[in-house]
């Protein structure tokens, strides 16, 4: 791997990792304002809908500058987005905000990978961007629950800056403070981002003509039989996993009677589990053989179920990790397969803008039902039940699915070889 890819690293993980400290900071926001208990998967969902609602202009947008000065523009939103907290702007707006810049940072990040590098590393670098950003979320997730830490507040409340007055006064605004300068670090490794001198035939500007153009790749991506098979799983598993996250707090709250600050550290866990099953992808699926983890994922759906028998902090760790361990190693391969397929079939930005506008819309279902099992008081361990036996049935229809394609192909085959 060259230097510049090292530098896209860097730039991803600092970025990521204040993304998802927010989110503990924002928790404990609506905390204090006594919000309902409801509004907390809110915000995440909040965050995806500008990946939704912006799918067929970020890819554009994306390709027509340089990827580097993409990422630093969308990484200065996210600061905006940080910094409406401090002036009393409602958390889900303030981190709404911070959504819009990570739809539009997202297919640059992604994008610059296939024009840095060569196919053949494709399932390596996204091993690695994946496992890194797995670390991000684990260390933004701990930083942000250590952050809100009444202790840990004190501490940062008590530091006075020489000369000036910021007049920070409440926990959540330090943790914000420290937020703001992990964006800071991410946007000077954005600055350092080389160019890779790849340029796009001309972007449209016209909003009618760059819809168009996404539902043509959209339906491209549909369409093809391997771009299908990767595009829902990878669809079913960011919206399983963004559901997880809360479901692992409530979890935390009610089975293992823990606090948000230490039930921040098993959000973390799950993470961890991530980015050794992203890893073991990386070094062990080559990505002709991408499709051959996709059992994992209905085992993974099984495993789930579990936790409602967990009552112990000492067992919850090792579950956890376990679960995080399987989607990491089946997701990884998956995506990379995606992501070859996209470039294949049209431009980087327009590909993982399509793969971004489903895996969100999974996202915003799968937290708009599960914020309504909250609102309607279901136990957290039927949620878990209900969440774990539709991961394993919807991953069984895809394998399904990916089997009739194989037989199709293969009596197409057959049929080209008698018409010889």
């Amino acid at each position: 791997m060259n230097r510049g890819f090292y530098t896209i690293m860097a730039a991803q993980f600092f970025s990521s990792l204040a993304d998802n400290a927010l989110l503990i900071a924002a928790i404990a926001l609506l905390a204090d304002m006594h919000s309902p208990a409801w509004m907390t998967p809110l915000l995440k969902l909040f965050f995806v809908l500008s990946y939704v609602l912006l799918a067929a202009f970020v890819g554009a947008f994306a390709d027509a500058f340089p990827k580097g000065k993409v990422m630093f523009i969308t990484n200065l939103i996210k600061v905006v987005g940080c910094a409406l907290m401090f002036f009393t702007v409602h958390p889900l707006i303030a981190y709404a905000v911070v959504g819009f810049g990570a739809a539009a940072y997202s297919p640059a990040k992604y994008g610059i990978l296939t024009e840095l590098l060569p196919p053949e590393k494709l399932v390596a670098a996204n091993g690695w961007i994946e496992g890194l950003t797995v670390c991000s979320i684990i260390f933004g997730t701990v930083l942000g629950g250590a952050l809100v830490n009444p202790h840990i507040a004190s501490t940062l409340l008590a530091f006075d800056f020489p000369v000036f007055d910021f007049s920070i006064n409440t926990p959540t605004e330090a943790a914000l403070c420290v937020i703001t300068v992990i964006y800071i670090v991410a946007a000077i490794f954005n600055l350092n981002i080389p160019d890779t001198g790849a340029r796009y035939a001309h972007q449209q500007h016209n909003p009618i003509k760059l819809i168009a153009d996404f539902s043509n790749c959209f339906t491209t991506l549909w369409n093809d039989k391997l771009g299908q098979i990767s595009l829902a799983v990878t669809t079913l598993f960011w919206g399983a996993g963004a559901t997880l996250q809360f479901i692992v707090l409530k979890w935390a709250e009610k089975s293992l009677h823990m606090p948000l600050d230490k039930a921040a550290i098993l959000q973390g866990v799950v993470a961890l589990g991530v980015a050794i099953g992203a890893v073991g992808a990386a070094q062990f699926v080559p990505l002709r053989k991408s499709l051959t983890v996709m059992p994992l994922g209905i085992i993974m759906g099984l495993v789930v179920m579990a936790m409602t028998m967990v009552t112990s902090v000492w067992v919850a760790y090792p579950l956890l990790i376990i679960i995080g361990a399987l989607s990491g190693y089946f997701v990884v391969p998956m995506n990379a397969l995606l992501q070859h397929r996209g470039h294949v079939l049209m431009s980087a930005g327009h590909s993982i803008a399509v793969q971004n506008f489903n895996e969100n819309l999974s996202v915003l279902t799968m937290l708009v039902l599960y914020a309504l099992m909250v609102r309607l008081n279901l136990n957290v361990n039927i949620v878990i039940i209900i969440f774990g036996v539709f991961v394993a049935s919807i991953m069984y229809l895809i394998m399904r699915r990916h089997a009739a394609n194989q037989r199709e192909h293969d009596s197409l085959a057959l049929i080209g070889e008698h018409k010889h």
